[in-house]
């Protein structure tokens, strides 16, 4: 009888490893498809109306910048996202598509030293909601490529890019 009992104690702990096994593996599935948002605005000059706003840029020292409330990108627009490594840290590298890269080449083309204002919604269930960063506009870019660095940690970018790639994967099955 105690043998069984050994025998019924393995297969229950064989049991547990395999149900925690497959918990943690549906957990990395649901991350693995989750979304991310992004909005781009331009900085604009406070007009009286309700088509700007002053947004929070940064969460330690929040410097207030003034943006049109309709993004002019957003993640409809990216064709792929990465975490790259940069001077002191990381940068988050977003390739737009082609209807992406026109209009990031028209708005810095026309809005030199101005500012763009980055939003983002990305973690489980789009629970993270800031503004990510404010880069100033000082060259026109053709290529399609922007490049910034968040207000976020690392992992907070990986998880930002990589529901930004999922959203460009399901944007292009529908477009195909």
């Amino acid at each position: 009888m105690v043998i069984r009992l050994k025998r019924f104690n393995l297969y229950l702990i064989a049991l547990l490893v395999l149900a925690l096994a497959a918990g943690c593996a549906t957990e990395e599935r649901k991350r693995r498809h989750q979304p991310s948002k992004l909005d781009v605005h331009l900085e604009v000059p406070p007009d009286g109306t309700n088509l700007s706003e002053p947004v929070p840029i940064y969460r330690a020292k929040p410097v207030m910048v003034n943006v049109q409330r309709e993004a002019f990108l957003t993640e409809l627009h990216v064709k792929e996202a990465k975490v790259v490594d940069a001077v002191g840290g990381f940068a988050i590298q977003i390739q737009f598509d082609r209807q992406g890269t026109w209009l990031l080449e028209e708005f810095t083309n026309q809005y030199h030293g101005r500012r763009f204002a980055v939003h983002c919604d990305f973690g489980e269930q789009l629970k993270e909601n800031r503004w990510l960063a404010a880069p100033i506009v000082s060259r026109g870019i053709s290529d399609g490529v922007f490049i910034f660095t968040p207000d976020a940690t690392r992992e907070e970018a990986e998880q930002l890019v990589l529901g930004l790639n999922n959203v460009a994967r399901e944007v292009q099955k529908k477009l195909q």
